[in-house]
């Protein structure tokens, strides 16, 4: 009796089962992980989208305020210039500064014993009762030069105003002129509200005194009434 031998069992069918099954499972996974990435992907874009929408807005906003901003600024210094030029008498030695076009000037050459009395104010220039801060005062005075200054000297010890030397620099290395007194703050005793810059210099015999009594004009102030203030020793 021939010994019978066993055939080998195939498994190639249901393996090759497995690996499709396998397959598609990891393939509807890595679909379901690409639909989800590209979701979240999207949906981030369209918030980067909007919110980078929303600063270039701003940002445009922003630059446009900025140049009307400047031109309003540069058309208000175009508007300023040429400066009209104050021309004061040669018999009180020729006083001279310039100050913006813009502004309107009342100037009273009656009284003697204050031969200049001006106020300088852009547009109109409000009634001397008004109590308005002046864009720019002036006052050649007969009173002494130490008296005006001794006349503030309070406000500097209470702290109200500084003083400190200067000489207007056209005046610089004329002959027989010498600095004046600058004063900063409260310079205006009557009204303590009034804060500005006042220079008090003398000229021959009397005492100028040229000031703002506003800070809003100090820049027009120094760069241009300083600047330019000059007169005949």
């Amino acid at each position: 009796m021939e010994p019978q031998t066993s055939q080998p069992v195939s498994y190639s069918s249901g393996a090759g089962s497995g690996r499709n099954i396998l397959f598609t499972v990891l393939l509807g996974a890595l679909l379901v992980i690409s639909l989800v990435f590209g979701g979240w992907a999207f949906k981030n874009m369209q918030d980067y989208k909007n919110n980078s929408d929303k600063k270039t807005t701003a940002a445009v906003a922003v630059a446009v305020s900025k140049a009307q901003r400047d031109q309003k600024t540069q058309d208000e210094q175009a508007n300023k210039s040429p400066n009209k030029v104050f021309h004061g008498s040669p018999t009180y030695g020729s006083i001279s500064f310039n100050y913006p076009k813009t502004w309107s000037a009342y100037v009273d050459t009656t009284n003697s014993s204050e031969p200049i009395n001006a106020y300088f104010h852009p547009d109109v220039v409000p009634g001397i009762q008004s109590k308005t801060a002046y864009a720019l005062r002036l006052e050649l005075l007969s009173t002494d030069y130490a008296q005006v200054v001794q006349q503030l000297s309070s406000q500097i010890q209470q702290g109200k105003i500084t003083a400190r030397a200067y000489l207007p620099p056209k005046l610089n290395r004329v002959a027989n002129v010498q600095p004046g007194t600058l004063f900063s703050g409260q310079i205006n005793v009557q009204d303590p509200t009034q804060r500005g810059t006042l220079l008090v210099i003398k000229v021959r015999d009397k005492t100028l005194e040229i000031s703002t009594q506003s800070n809003d004009y100090l820049s027009d102030f120094n760069n241009g009434v300083l600047s330019n203030l000059s007169f005949a020793p």
